[in-house]
């Protein structure tokens, strides 16, 4: 099994950036425990990170016929991108979003997510635990 793991603006700034909300886990450390992870269970991953709608939306694209899941921490993008959504719709690969915090405790504007449209499941609120949980979506779909 191979699963595109994505990030969306400010992902690359974790440990740095709101660490009360987002905690001290670097970038690097959320790529290393991913990575770790799908290892240990013979899953193939491949994690990308990009502050720009277009370049994820590039990275959707290519993974059609290339993938068997994606999980996708849109970050912004998650409120605001009918791109993404329509990406991930686009190549019919299941997706599960991701968000390292609950936005649904957060902010107003924080509790619409467009890409969730087109998602199996989405895991909140679980810090970095959260990709590891939506790989294993992944992985149970992917038997059923």
């Amino acid at each position: 099994m191979k699963i595109l793991v994505l990030n969306g603006p400010n992902l690359n700034m974790l440990g740095i950036r709101e660490p009360e909300i987002y905690g001290k886990t670097t970038y690097d450390d959320l790529v290393r425990t991913v990575e770790g992870y799908a290892s240990e269970r013979g899953i193939e991953v491949c994690c990308l990170q990009s502050n720009c709608e277009g370049e994820l939306v590039t990275f959707i694209q290519n993974a059609y016929r290339k993938y068997d899941g994606i999980v996708i921490n849109p970050g912004a993008y998650t409120h605001t991108s009918i791109a993404l959504l329509d990406a991930v719709k686009a190549v019919g690969i299941p997706t599960v979003e991701v968000h390292i915090s609950d936005p649904d405790t957060r902010e107003e504007f924080r509790k619409i997510s467009y890409i969730r449209l087109a998602c199996v499941a989405t895991v909140k609120g679980k810090g970095i635990g959260g990709y590891l949980e939506a790989i294993d979506i992944l992985t149970k779909k992917e038997t059923l």
